[in-house]
């Protein structure tokens, strides 16, 4: 019965708020524009510059534009609960935390160990980006890498359902840039956020250069037909560039980094994702326009229709915005991998001496930090791109499914706590976001639900080979029946 109990047991509002003193604590520094910039600075990315092409060729066409509406609305729903949450429990953990507090150390440490899924494959799929980014760019100058060192030695087949050897050595340059964002994370919260500033102005003009001087080209023929895939292929569209929109709830894992949480996160959530909503629907507009959706090329699309259009400083323009911005959204997913890794660790559910570990000059988790971006690199390094994007969009799917629902049980559990800002029409705004949400999941296909069932299992024998027995809610459990003497102080 006490495994039981201790499986469905809540975190106390009082004790996450408590966890923000001491020693273990981060430095609120972030405003509501920094907030925003790091939520944009995720947001546009890999997805805008990279999977765009993937999606248009071989999923949408030139409904793409609507299946960044549909992706769009169901991050909308979801992120009107994210908001919620971060203005009421502005700490550390972003879902891992609001799920805690509402359903339950079991469903913690399962939503827990998919964002760690989230971050730290989407950080490996963002330095796919990157990298062939990086190698376009260098080809401008007629730098050429060695083949062997710019590939994925591990590729997989979907048709005949098998993986292959490619004969490369490794992806070089995704594993350095990596590398070289995770020594830039240790420095310093106020450092990185800064570094990501002065990145998101440049790739936001770089995306407004190509709606404005791309509209110019466009062709309205190659819009026709607009549904070559019909209404399905518009659904496996949005569940695939569904990457594109990760970053608005990378927001709220820095609330507790945040100088007025209740205010500034929610403000952070809603106004990255809506600038961005809108700037993905243009480009997809532009972009299908000014290229028939089946000659998309489907590594750098952005660049290649203005290639084709025959504007080599365009070309050069965009090849600079996309490596740098790219660069960018590496930066805050990595930032809000640690976050989550601390969180976890002061539960107990992961060791506490390594993963809270804060460094006592910079204030920033930088084991944790230091170890996702040595995992991260190696995973960039040997597997392919389109496997890591699936992953990423189911287990963020599940995420978002799981906050709309908390939602909706802290509102019962709850009903007197303060909430400086209110997920509206609750709750049909959940409901909605769970609908649409899990839809898209389902549009993914059952390889994607097969590997993220593999992760999940080894995320529960962990959990109850090491975090069920180290929990702080089990021990304080324990210490509170056996009193504060005798077996208290044996421990």
């Amino acid at each position: 019965m006490r495994s039981r109990s201790q499986l469905f047991a809540v975190k106390s509002i009082d004790v996450l708020m408590a966890e923000m003193a001491g020693e273990h604590r981060l430095k609120r520094v972030l405003g509501p524009v920094t907030l925003t910039a790091l939520g944009i600075g995720c947001i546009i990315g890999a997805g805008i510059f990279v999977l765009t092409g993937l999606a248009a060729n071989q999923y949408a066409g030139p409904g793409l534009v609507l299946s960044f509406v549909v992706a769009g609305v169901g991050c909308a729903l979801a992120a009107l609960c994210y908001a919620e949450f971060a203005s009421t429990v502005p700490v550390a953990g972003s879902a891992y935390t609001y799920a805690y507090a509402t359903l339950g150390e079991l469903f913690a440490w399962i939503i827990g160990w998919d964002l760690v899924l989230e971050y730290a494959v989407a950080s490996s799929t963002v330095a796919h980006g990157w990298s062939h980014y990086f190698i376009s760019f260098l080809g401008l100058f007629d730098i050429t890498l060695p083949a062997q060192w710019i590939g994925n030695p591990i590729d997989f087949d979907p048709a005949a359902n098998a993986w292959a050897w490619t004969g490369a050595y490794l992806n070089l340059p995704a594993a350095l840039v990596v590398l070289l964002v995770t020594v830039v994370l240790v420095v310093g919260i106020r450092e990185s956020a800064g570094f990501n500033a002065a990145m998101v102005i440049l790739k936001v003009a770089v995306v407004i250069f190509v709606i404005v001087v791309g509209a110019g080209y466009v062709n309205t023929a190659n819009w026709h037909p607009f549904l070559p895939f019909g209404v399905s292929g518009v659904l496996s569209g949005a569940g695939y560039i569904f990457f594109a929109y990760i970053g608005f709830d990378s927001v709220s894992t820095h609330a507790e980094e945040a100088r007025n949480p209740q205010r500034d996160v929610p403000i952070g959530i809603v106004a990255s994702l809506a600038i961005c909503t809108v700037l993905y629907i243009l480009v997809a507009g532009v972009l299908t326009g000014m290229v028939r959706y089946d000659q998309i090329d489907i590594h750098a699309p952005v660049a290649d229709a203005f290639a084709k259009q025959g504007m080599p400083t365009a070309v050069f323009l965009i090849s600079l915005g996309a490596v740098v911005g790219i660069t960018s959204v590496l930066l805050v997913l990595l930032l809000s991998q640690a976050r989550v890794l601390l969180a976890m660790a002061r539960d107990g559910l992961i060791p506490m001496s390594f993963f809270g570990a804060v460094h006592p000059r910079f204030q920033t988790p930088h084991k944790a930090t230091i170890l996702t971006g040595v995992v991260v690199a190696t995973v960039a390094a040997l597997f392919p791109l389109k496997i890591l994007a699936d992953l990423v969009n189911i287990g963020t799917l599940m995420a978002f499914v799981v906050v709309c629902a908390a939602v909706m049980v802290m509102r019962r559990t709850h009903p007197d706590l303060r909430r400086p800002f209110r997920t509206p029409f609750v709750p049909l705004v959940p409901i909605l976001g769970i609908a649409i949400n899990l839809a898209l999941m389902f549009s993914l296909g059952w390889h994607n639900w097969l590997r993220l069932g593999v992760w999940l299992a080894i995320g529960l024998v962990i959990y109850f080979g090491y975090g069920q027995k180290r929990s702080t809610i089990r021990l304080a459990e324990e210490l509170g029946r056996s009193g504060v003497g005798g077996r208290a102080a044996g421990r």
